[in-house]
């Protein structure tokens, strides 16, 4: 798929989503329309605690959709501070009492995951190792919360059974041998596919290496345990990548990425975060 095509098929995704968002909260009209005559009107998004802006091109989307203007103080992935002002919108009244709430709950949704987000990629900063987020997303969010790790710094694991071949230990109980079978994956996979298996021992994690596999996730391992697979990898598998993953979270996190892995994933970023405080104030 060429990168056209890939953008076009995520504007549609986005389009849907807010769409459907929006018909979700209006069900069928706005009964505050039935009563008062529209009338032009600013409206300010006003943060009411720090965090990282994620929604953006969410929200540039229902504007485009509904008809109204915004004027963005500050853009994904920027940080905020408590009273600041995040951006500007000016339409008709129906139009901006309508939208209201949608576009607080993207902003919401989108900034709260960033901002977690956030705090784990600066206490990696200092180590070369990607930060990842996980298939642990809410039903039918997944496009939208693994844009929002990305505001927060992240970079996206798969986004489903498509993108790689992940052996996980339900699998790996299906399979007699390991390395004819990635043997016989190769074939049969897309040539760009990488082949990951997860190991929750150093002699899985060996025997996946030795089985020719492209990543090792070391999961819910001891430090010492990925340190005895890092070690292994260094001397005989150089090429291999090592993922860390399973209860990372920001007290633990650190001392993770001093082992050596190339990456450390965690659902946290996605499930542990707690909504930060925006609203929307008319003028």
């Amino acid at each position: 798929m060429g990168e056209n095509s890939l953008r076009e098929n995520v504007g549609i995704m986005i389009r849907k989503f807010v769409e459907d968002s929006l018909a979700q909260d209006v069900g069928r009209g706005d009964l505050y329309a039935l009563v008062e005559e529209s009338k032009d009107a600013q409206a300010d998004i006003i943060a009411k605690s720090s965090g990282v802006l994620g929604g953006e091109e969410y929200v540039k989307v229902l504007a485009e959709l509904e008809g109204f203007e915004v004027t963005w103080a500050k853009h994904d992935s920027n940080s905020f501070e408590h009273g600041e002002v995040l951006a500007i919108l000016r339409g008709s009244s129906h139009i901006l009492l309508k939208v209201e709430r949608t576009v607080l709950n993207i902003l919401l949704h989108a900034s709260s995951i960033a901002t977690l987000t956030k705090q784990y990629v600066e206490i990696v900063e200092p180590y070369d190792v990607k930060l990842l987020d996980t298939r642990k997303t809410r039903p039918l969010l997944r496009v939208f919360e693994k844009y929002a790790t990305r505001c927060g710094g992240a970079v996206n694991h798969r986004m489903g059974l498509d993108d790689a071949l992940m052996l996980k230990d339900t699998h790996l109980k299906t399979i007699e041998n390991l390395e004819e079978y990635i043997k016989k994956a190769r074939k049969k996979i897309p040539f760009t596919a990488k082949i990951e298996v997860e190991a929750e021992t150093c002699e899985i994690a060996r025997e996946a290496m030795e089985a020719g596999c492209d990543i090792v996730m070391c999961d819910n391992m001891a430090l010492n345990q990925v340190f005895e697979v890092v070690s292994f990898r260094n001397k005989n598998f150089p090429h291999i990548l090592l993922e860390a993953s399973g209860n990372i979270s920001l007290a633990t996190i650190e001392s993770y990425a001093r082992m050596g892995v190339d990456a450390i994933s965690s659902g946290s970023l996605i499930h542990q975060a707690k909504w930060i405080d925006l609203s929307m104030k008319m003028r």
